[in-house]
């Protein structure tokens, strides 16, 4: 029997461990990517949620942009939640001056879209090609304010000042969400992106 697909779990910062625990759950075999090197042992990469500007300048401090840039374009499978999302996307609104994507989604997305860490909130989302709705847990959230031809939306706010923002993504074998399901305790968002990993594995 074929060994599970190594997904890689970028762990500068940010919630790396319940990303950890949820894929490990899922069957998955578990890299903590801190080191260039590490990059190269992964079959896919999830970026976690946390602060997108401190995670970018600790990519680069690492020296991880490049290779992750690198394997990106070459067609590695990635999942970011939040944060992941941002450094995940080709384009920023509302960003620093300085601040670096990885880019692998043909998206713009706008950083803190929702407002402050006290304007978080929790939302049942229909998930395209899930049968029952998934609780969402936004924090600090980004939505994706365009997308190019070639990615499929996946989720949009139902309700409220934000409704119909679009929350969830998917582009060939790279997806992100605005929210965080490692936290939600609904593993099916992770179990998708397993899917994806495991056919091109």
């Amino acid at each position: 029997m074929p060994a599970a697909p190594t997904i890689g779990v970028l762990a500068v910062q940010g919630d790396v461990r319940e990303h950890v625990a949820v894929l490990t759950d899922l069957g998955m075999g578990v890299v903590p990517v801190r080191r260039p090197e590490e990059v190269e042992r992964i079959d896919a990469l999830v970026v976690p949620g946390g602060e997108s500007t401190v995670m970018d300048k600790l990519v680069r401090a690492f020296e991880l942009e490049e290779p992750l840039r690198r394997r990106l374009a070459e067609g590695m499978p990635a999942y970011g939640s939040c944060a992941g999302m941002i450094l995940l996307a080709d384009r920023l609104l509302d960003a620093r001056p300085d601040q670096h994507t990885l880019g692998g989604l043909d998206i713009t997305v706008r950083r803190n879209a929702f407002g402050r860490q006290v304007d978080s909130f929790e939302e049942d989302l229909d998930f395209a090609g899930l049968e029952a709705p998934v609780h969402a847990v936004f924090i600090r959230a980004p939505w994706v304010e365009e997308v190019g031809d070639g990615v499929e939306v996946l989720a949009r706010v139902a309700s409220g000042e934000a409704a119909g923002r679009i929350v969830a993504v998917r582009q060939g074998p790279v997806m992100a969400t605005s929210f965080h399901p490692e936290v939600g305790g609904d593993h099916r968002v992770h179990a998708e992106f397993v899917r994806i990993v495991s056919s091109r594995a």
